[in-house]
């Protein structure tokens, strides 16, 4: 947690530190940096959701891969 913590803390340092905005923007950037990388893995899994549905031949291979990882492990 001490770990995370410290990470989070760094992170908003260097967004108040380094953004180029009015301080209530650079405050309200600092404290939500963590979303970004929330974001781009919501947006990659529902890229391949999307290509599971528009490429059926993927989602065969991928739902294949699954359930042999699933069985196998």
């Amino acid at each position: 947690m001490i770990t995370f913590l410290s990470i989070y803390a760094a992170g908003v340092a260097a967004a108040l530190w380094r953004t180029d905005a009015p301080a209530p923007a650079r405050l309200v950037i600092s404290l939500l940096w963590p979303l970004g990388p929330l974001a781009f893995l919501l947006t990659v899994t529902l890229l391949i959701a999307a290509s599971l549905v528009a490429f059926p031949v993927v989602g065969f291979v991928v739902a294949g891969g699954a359930l042999t990882w699933w069985l196998l492990a």
